[in-house]
């Protein structure tokens, strides 16, 4: 039983990641391009989501406030000195 259902796995992940054969109805490639598609957006948020924690516990706790005060003021001197 056990040796089926791994059997049966296998074959979905095949059929799930195999490229389509020549003549291939495009409603199966479409779904399974959409469904990639959902997954890589998935990551990039996941990811973007990270890097915003991250940013946040920087500015918050290691001292970060201060400098990103210092690099507004230098932006905010340059640009009213050039004026």
């Amino acid at each position: 039983m056990r040796h089926t259902v791994q059997h049966a796995q296998l074959q979905l992940i095949h059929r799930l990641t195999a490229p389509a054969p020549k003549g291939a109805h495009t409603a199966d490639v479409e779904v399974r391009d959409r469904g990639q598609a959902t997954t890589e957006y998935a990551l990039v948020m996941l990811g973007a989501a990270a890097i915003a924690l991250l940013v946040i516990a920087w500015a918050t706790a290691g001292g970060g406030a201060g400098r990103i005060g210092q690099l507004f003021d230098r932006v905010i001197d340059a640009v009213v000195g050039r004026i």
